[in-house]
C-alpha cells in the first residue's frame, strides 16, 4: 500500500478513524527566538532534545513564556508539528501561511495531529521489514543520537551535538522535581509509559528492534496573540470556540524527541497508537 493509500484504525470516540500513515510535507528550524521558522532540506532530531540547531531544543521549557513562568518545567515542546491541511483551509478563508509559518518544525500531510490521543509515537522513515539493514543499526531508544551530518540549506547542530545521556528519560526525570499542572502531568505519564515500552519490546539488552527517527505527541499548542501580529485575524481560526463552549486549539501539536535521526520532506510517517483507554491531547 502506498503512503497515500491510507489505512485508518478507531481511535477516540466512536465511529472516530484515524489514518496510521502520513508523510513529512516540510521541514523547519530556527537557532534565534522568531515566530516563524525558515524551511530546510533536512532537520535532525536529537532525543531528549529536540532539533539540533533549533532554538527551542532542550530538556527544561525553552519557549519565553514558559521559561519567565517556570524554567525548571519540562519542556513536552520540543518539536511542534502541524498539518498541511490547515494551511489549505487557512488559503481558502484568505490567510496565506507557508510552511513553517507559524514556526513548526514539521509540517505533515495524511494525518490529523489533532486527532491523536497522548502518548502516540511517530515514526519516520519506512517499517523496518521494508527497511532492511538501514533498521538493524544498534541503539538505543531512550539514549543520544548523533547529530549527523546535515544537507545543503538545513541547519547545523551548533553547539548542540548531543541530547541528553539518557535521552528523553531525562524530560521524566526533569518532571519529577517540578510542580506539574494536570495537563502536564498527563503527557510526563504517557511519555514515561512510552519509554517503558519501547524498553520492554526491544532486545534483552534494552535495546529497540526499530531504530527510526521517532517522537512521542504530548499535547497541543496553545495559540496566543502572537499569531494576530503574524497575520491580523488570525488567532479566530486557530482558536475556536465550538458551539458546545468547548475551545478548540488548531495550531498544532508538540512532541519530545524519543529517537534521534535525520528527516525530509516525502519521509513517510507511521502512527503508533498507546495503549487504551485514550486520552485526548491537551494544551502543553
Amino acid at each position: 500500500m502506498s503512503v497515500h493509500q491510507q489505512e485508518t484504525v478507531p481511535v477516540g470516540q466512536p465511529g472516530q478513524r484515524l489514518s496510521v500513515r502520513g508523510t513529512v510535507a516540510a521541514v523547519s528550524c530556527n537557532d534565534v527566538y522568531s515566530f516563524t521558522k525558515p524551511v530546510r532540506d533536512e532537520i535532525v532530531l536529537i532525543a531528549g532534545l529536540g532539533v539540533a540547531g533549533d532554538v527551542h531544543a532542550g530538556v527544561t521549557v525553552r519557549h519565553r513564556s514558559r521559561v519567565a513562568a517556570d524554567p525548571d518545567q519540562p519542556n513536552l515542546r520540543q518539536v511542534h508539528l502541524i498539518r498541511s491541511e490547515l494551511h489549505d483551509e487557512l488559503s481558502e478563508a484568505g490567510y496565506e501561511v507557508p510552511p513553517g509559518g507559524l514556526g513548526e518544525n514539521v509540517t505533515t500531510s495524511g494525518i490529523d495531529l489533532l486527532a491523536l490521543p497522548v502518548g502516540t509515537v511517530l515514526r519516520f522513515g519506512p517499517a523496518p521489514a521494508a527497511a532492511g539493514a538501514a533498521c538493524s543499526a544498534p541503539g538505543r531508544a531512550a539514549g543520544p543520537s548523533p547529530a549527523g551530518s546535515v544537507t545543503a540549506g538545513s541547519v547545523t547542530a551548533g553547539s548542540v551535538t548531543a541530547g541528553p545521556a539518557d535521552g528523553a528519560a531525562a524530560v521524566v526525570a526533569v518532571a519529577a522535581h517540578a510542580t506539574l499542572d494536570h495537563s502536564t502531568a498527563t503527557a510526563v505519564a504517557a511519555l514515561a509509559a512510552r519509554l517503558a515500552s519501547e524498553q520492554s519490546a526491544g532486545a534483552p539488552t534494552g535495546e529497540s528492534r526499530d531504530f527510526r527517527p521517532a517522537i512521542v505527541v504530548t499535547g497541543l499548542r496553545n495559540p496566543c496573540q502572537q499569531i494576530n501580529r503574524y497575520r491580523p485575524g488570525l488567532l479566530k481560526r486557530v482558536l475556536v470556540r465550538e458551539d458546545d463552549g468547548s475551545v478548540s486549539r488548531r495550531a498544532g501539536v508538540m512532541a519530545v524527541v524519543l529517537r534521534g535521526g535525520p528527516i525530509r520532506p516525502g519521509t513517510e510517517i507511521h502512527v503508533e497508537l498507546p495503549g487504551l483507554p485514550h486520552l485526548p491531547l491537551d494544551r502543553v
